[in-house]
């Protein structure tokens, strides 16, 4: 091992990478989510010397960066992950992608090539900076060690300043084994609790409406304010159905709540009709309104007004015209709100009351009809989506985080969850496969090894089955749930909703079949040390599941679904 520090008469002499790690420590950091190669060989000999941080290998860098996103969401803090030069990082692009429109707080690092020889274009030398810079806030390269502490602060700070999201430094392997006696401080303390302007006329501007005719859409911000029981009493105060993000990456509400309506669906017409009945929303935190396939008209009905609160600037009033929107912390700003709420609602409280319980009677019935349709079922010779999803939600329960990338199932898993608690679901917001299973990991260690439940389509698990191996390595109750259709189903669905593809037509679709050859999704968790396990029939569904949740270690359900 190379000599990390030296005592000298000026005070402490160490390497960058030393320098580094006593950052993070002092940042509350308990692990390195990474991949090393030859550029990050100076961290990895440093950390013998630091036994409290952990190093989290992944076995591929989308892996990685998918696993500090799970992580940085459960743990409700910024996460630190190290990637191995341009190539490593362009490996993790795509799930940095994903993290940038979830606005997960990553502070992202690389290895970069020995500084002193770049001007000979060496292996692997790449710019990173640029490499990263439409994934991230802001990129910057390490040009000397004592440049550490603060640009590394900065990162964490910037990292979970609105909007928040991932941040990037370059790490040279020269400024990594460069000596420093810098100081590195200590960590700034940042109150970001901003309570909104205008809220006396945002109460009076929600009580002028009709009891029954606002609708509230509790964004994914929701989740990061901690607001989720704010969200509930102004709902209870109006009378008002609670909706989801049509995209989400958080569920932030309970979905045993008698006001929580689902999430809005995906396409613009959906979402209209769904808003239809309603003067205005109230939409706390941007961008809820995301949609996939085009269709004609907007998302919101002309007549509908749209009041909005949000710690980002940048999202009010960005899409759709508001009377009224304010700039503050969700949960703070609610808190202050609910007072002046309550008071310009009480000469209408038996309206507001009724409306409430219009809503919770409304959603009760949807949801014991869909109940009573897959009950109608219990013994087809082939599962069904709706069915899947209902025995696996009954079987996980309402304590149990589930992480969710199964495309094909998500919108029922969705209908059938009942919890009080509004943190137990997160979803692929960004949109680009492979983030599930290596997200759950880190979710699991952000909740402190606690048991997490990883629901991902066929397709999805070959985009990062590396996670497989993590889960198995760190001894996490990790129960990955792969549902199998043998297709790319969500295409061919897309494809038969539109009246102009030949493929739906004849029903043929290139390129969408995972049949010849078909995965052994058992021998492939068998392979990395994962015990594994495959459904055919509904019945057995909840009780494999269950069995794979009393385990202490990972596991892997494979079910089979129907295709098409």
């Amino acid at each position: 091992m190379a000599v990390t520090s030296v005592e000298t008469a000026g005070g402490k002499t160490r390497r960058g990478a030393a320098v580094l790690l006593e950052v993070l420590r002092s940042e509350g950091v308990e692990y390195i989510f990474g991949n090393p190669g030859t550029t990050e060989l100076p961290l990895i000999d440093a950390l013998l010397e630091v036994p409290n941080v952990h190093y989290v290998l992944g076995l591929q860098e989308a892996s990685v960066v998918a696993m500090a996103d799970g992580y940085a969401q459960a743990a409700r803090k910024p996460a630190f992950l190290n990637l191995h030069t341009a190539g490593g990082l362009g490996h993790g692009m795509g799930n940095l992608l994903n993290a940038s429109v979830s606005q997960t707080p990553l502070v992202v690092t690389a290895g970069q090539q020995d500084s002193r020889h770049t001007i000979s274009d060496p292996l692997l030398f790449g710019d990173l900076v640029q490499i990263a810079r439409p994934a991230v806030k802001w990129a910057q390269e390490v040009a000397h060690a004592d440049q550490l502490p603060v640009l590394l602060r900065r990162a964490f700070h910037d990292s979970t300043a609105a909007p928040t999201g991932p941040v990037f430094l370059s790490l040279p392997m020269d400024v990594m084994e460069e000596m420093s006696s810098v100081d590195i401080g200590e960590p700034s303390v940042i109150n970001r609790q901003a309570v909104a302007g205008g809220l006396p006329e945002l109460a009076r501007a929600l009580t002028a409406l009709r009891p029954g005719k606002v609708a509230i859409i509790a964004g994914d911000e929701v989740y990061a304010s901690d607001a989720a029981d704010e969200v509930a009493a102004v709902a209870e105060c109006l009378g008002a159905p609670v909706y989801g993000s049509s995209w989400p990456s958080r569920i932030p509400f309970a979905t045993a709540h008698p006001l929580w309506c689902g999430n809005l669906p995906t396409q613009a017409t959906g979402i209209a009709e769904k808003l239809s009945g309603y003067d205005a929303i109230f939409a706390l935190g941007g961008k809820s309104l995301i949609t996939i396939l085009y269709t004609e008209g907007p998302a919101l009905p002309p007549s509908c007004a749209v009041y909005q609160m949000s710690s980002d600037v940048r999202d009010l009033g960005r899409t759709f015209w508001t009377p009224l929107s304010v700039v503050g912390d969700i949960r703070a700003s609610l808190q202050a709100l609910l007072p002046m709420l309550q008071k310009a609602a009480a000469p209408q409280r038996a309206a507001y009351a009724a409306s409430g319980q219009k809503v919770a009677e409304t959603r009760r019935a949807q949801r014991a009809q869909a109940v009573a349709e897959v009950l109608a079922h219990p013994a087809d010779a082939v599962i069904s989506p709706r069915v899947a999803a209902w025995e696996t939600v009954r079987a996980i329960g309402p304590d149990v985080a589930i992480v969710d990338e199964a495309i094909a199932t998500s919108s029922d898993v969705r209908l059938f969850l009942e919890s009080a608690w509004s943190a137990q679901y997160s979803f692929l917001r960004g949109g680009a496969l492979g983030w599930g299973m290596p997200a759950a990991v880190g979710a699991s260690l952000g909740l402190g090894r606690d048991r997490v439940v990883s629901l991902v389509g066929d397709g999805a698990a070959l985009y990062s089955p590396q996670a497989l191996w993590t889960a198995a390595h760190e001894k996490l109750p990790v129960t990955f749930v792969v549902m199998n259709n043998r297709e790319y189903n969500v295409l061919k669905n897309f494809m038969r909703q539109q009246n102009n593809y030949i493929s739906a037509q004849e029903g043929k679709y290139p390129a969408m079949d995972i049949v010849d050859p078909q995965i052994d999704y058992q021998a492939l968790a068998r392979s990395m040390g994962v015990p594994s396990s495959r459904v055919t029939r509904a019945a057995d569904i909840a009780p494999t599941l269950e069995a794979a949740l009393a385990t202490d270690g990972p596991t892997l359900v494979e079910i089979m679904i129907a295709a098409g």
